[in-house]
């Protein structure tokens, strides 16, 4: 292996991630319209969403904080209900405002807007109309994306699709956004329906971002991780490709060569829960052609051969656990591995893995859009937090990337998740993600204050080394 190609681009986009719904606030205010995420049972004990972090009021000190740390990209999400609050129809002046004058405030600092379409949060006029499942979701979203296109198009560079559509497909009941209709006899079907709709959309939106903003770049941005077989056992191995196939292949083969993958086609017939295909869909699926892929990692999982297991049923837990799928393969705890105090394992090694081989089968540059560890943060008396755990996560995962250049792999850039505290999906903020701890915990909204954690100080000598020295 030639060392010399084990070096990040000086060009590299070293930043992190945060989404609408999870870090803004200002909820149901200053126009903005309910979503899925505003409307959805909330777990209890877990903070609402109506202040969240407060980014709306407080987003030029956590950009200046971004810039302190050297930020190069800052990746985040535009909430379609601020904008749009229906969904569909009249416009919120002041949330398109807010998203100008966030663009402007990275550009101040010269950080690469690297902007989120759809990230969890279907505007919730939109999910009384039946979101996803709703054909006409195909034309919502195309003329959502044909909105922001001509705002912010002159300035913002890098689009994203869709964050983690596998997840909305797999575990959209945990995310809180998957809408069943009552009364469904074939959830599966309604499911892959949902799904091919979203395919269609995304596909759509891409071509028409290179037609009006030519210099652009767009992508998908699903949650991948590479399934190992649980042993030597051939029946294992083909376990590992059923899953790999419906949880990875299925978004990326579609996302660049337009067509089904060909594991999930013939088991979805199998389960009779083929889509209802419309004329023009192939073709546009066909037409789209991502510049880059964007890749949400956290690890890796590990299945054997499908058998029934005595607790019964099987399925997708969260993003990053599972039990299994019928007929397909089961779940099972790889014991090579450490877990994250939330039960998530860490595999480093597996992040290699994935990169080398999301890229042998795409040969597309690859853009970390979210990588990271979740854990119960400590602020303490002279406010500080210590958290050398998460410093040890991210190192051994930049390093473990670093090798994948050296690989041959093409890296664009790294946007851990998260930029700073954030309401976790399903867990609330006492799992804390980011590099900036936020006063607030789930029972109580606290003042708010932003400290600089550990990882905070370290995360900038990476980036102002180019990642040359990650101690």
């Amino acid at each position: 292996m030639n060392n010399n190609r084990m070096q990040f681009p000086e060009s590299f986009f070293w930043g992190a991630s945060t989404s609408a719904y999870q870090v803004e606030g200002a909820s149901l205010t200053n126009g903005k319209g309910p979503s899925s995420q505003d409307t959805k049972e909330l777990p209890e004990g877990t903070a609402d969403l109506t202040v969240s972090v407060d980014h709306y009021h407080k987003f030029k000190e956590d950009i200046a904080l971004m810039a302190e740390m050297g930020f190069k990209s800052y990746r985040f999400s535009i909430s379609w209900s601020r904008v749009i609050p229906e969904g569909t129809g009249q416009v919120n002046q002041e949330g398109l405002d807010f998203y100008s004058d966030l663009i402007d405030e990275c550009l101040k600092y010269d950080i690469e807007p690297i902007v989120t379409m759809f990230h969890f949060d279907m505007p919730a006029a939109l999910d009384e109309r039946g979101s996803w499942g709703n054909r006409d979701s195909v034309e919502w979203f195309v003329d959502y994306a044909k909105l922001l296109f001509d705002h912010y198009g002159d300035r913002v560079k890098y689009w994203l699709t869709i964050n983690e559509q596998n997840m909305l497909t797999l575990v959209g009941n945990v995310i809180g956004t998957l809408r069943i209709p009552e009364g469904t006899e074939n959830v599966t079907k309604e499911i892959y329906q949902q799904n091919h709709h979203m395919l269609v959309a995304q596909a759509k939106v891409m071509e028409i971002c290179h037609q009006v903003l030519p210099e652009a770049k767009i992508a998908p941005a699903p949650n991948i991780a590479i399934a190992y077989a649980a042993s030597m056992n051939p029946e294992d191995n083909l376990a590992a490709q059923n899953a790999n196939a419906i949880r990875n292949w299925l978004y990326l083969d579609m996302a660049v060569y337009g067509k089904y993958n060909n594991l999930v086609w013939t088991w979805l017939e199998k389960q009779d829960a083929l889509p209802d295909i419309v004329e023009g869909d192939l073709e546009s699926l066909a037409n789209a052609k991502p510049d880059f892929l964007g890749i949400n990692y956290y690890n890796t999982l590990t299945v054997k051969a499908y058998e029934a297991p005595e607790s019964g049923e099987v399925a997708f837990k969260s993003q990053q656990e599972n039990s299994g799928l019928e007929d397909m393969f089961l779940g099972v705890d790889n014991d090579f591995l450490p877990k994250t105090e939330f039960g998530w394992e860490i595999d480093p090694i597996g992040f290699r893995a994935t990169l080398r081989e999301i890229y042998s089968r795409y040969h597309l540059p690859i853009l970390i859009t979210e990588n990271g560890l979740g854990a119960y943060d400590e602020l303490t008396e002279d406010g500080k937090i210590h958290d050398e755990y998460r410093i040890n996560y991210l190192r051994t995962h930049i390093e473990q990337m670093k090798l994948a250049i050296g690989d041959g792999v093409e890296m664009l850039g790294y946007n851990p998740w998260s930029a700073i505290d954030l309401i976790s999906t399903h867990e609330g903020i006492r799992k804390r993600y980011g590099f900036i701890y936020v006063d607030r915990d789930d029972e109580q909204l606290g003042t708010l204050t932003r400290y600089r954690k550990d990882s905070f100080f370290w995360y900038q000598g990476v980036i102002a080394n180019n990642g040359s020295d990650l101690s």
